[in-house]
């Protein structure tokens, strides 16, 4: 299977879920935590693949970053200083 990038990223979400996180006040290993807890295995080192654009988010995985922390899957996907 070919997974495709997009401005050598994997995802959209990722600056804006480290933008959630740390204004939730949370670490990477806690919200990983949060997510195994909502059922989503996730680790804390996929998190930060995540943050960093380098790991592929699956739409159910958008679905309960977006429940943990509290925002909205639109605004995940719209990188910082787009519609702020």
């Amino acid at each position: 299977m070919k997974i495709y990038g997009y401005n050598d990223r994997s995802n959209l979400c990722g600056p804006r879920v480290r933008q959630a996180r740390e204004q939730a006040g949370l670490t990477q290993e806690q919200l990983a935590a949060r997510l195994q807890v909502a059922g989503v295995q996730v680790n804390q080192k996929a998190i930060s693949r995540i943050e960093t654009g380098h790991r592929v988010v699956a739409d159910y995985e958008l679905a309960a970053l977006a429940s943990v922390l509290r925002a909205d899957v639109g605004w995940l996907l719209n990188p910082p200083g787009e519609q702020d």
